[in-house]
């Protein structure tokens, strides 16, 4: 069935849009200090067929005297089973483990899922990364408080191939 759009929910939706893209420019302005501060850096992870972006990945805590970075990244949900976020962490973790990123020396990345989530589980499972137990309440977000799923990789652990 056709949906059609008066003015209030075209108003809404333009609302809605504005809101997103404030949001957006906050987030890359928040990495973008990071990088500079050498505490962080994000990549884009973009569909080498069409360039287009689906996805972000990067260390988003590199702790440059303990040697030791906390890993993110968040992928379209389209594009969800396709191995596009195990390829672009493979790509950043062996950058890091090799000196080729500006922050330093490192040995061990750290990631967290949200318990449940099989599938950034498996993507971590894939890279050599072990589990290491449950954080509790260390998350929070909407106003609730969530356990985290801890995984660490060592970079005698790392598979570079």
């Amino acid at each position: 069935m056709p949906c059609l759009k008066t003015k209030h929910t075209a108003a809404k939706s333009i609302t809605k849009g504005q809101h997103a893209l404030e949001q957006s420019l906050k987030l890359i302005e928040f990495f973008n200090n990071r990088f500079i501060e050498g505490v962080g850096i994000r990549w884009g992870i973009h569909r080498k067929d069409t360039g287009k972006l689906i996805g972000t990945c990067g260390f988003n805590s590199w702790n440059q005297k303990m040697k030791n970075a906390g890993i993110g990244y968040e992928l379209s949900s389209k594009h969800w089973g396709y191995g596009y976020a195990t390829q672009a962490l493979h790509k950043i973790i062996d950058s890091a483990f090799s000196d080729q990123l500006p922050f330093g020396e490192l040995y061990r990345v750290q990631a967290e899922t949200m318990l449940g989530n099989g599938a950034s589980e498996s993507v971590l499972k894939k890279l050599g990364f072990k589990e290491e137990g449950i954080r509790r309440a260390s998350g929070y977000w909407k106003n609730e408080y969530h356990d985290l799923k801890c995984y660490g990789l060592l970079k005698p652990e790392f598979r570079v191939s």
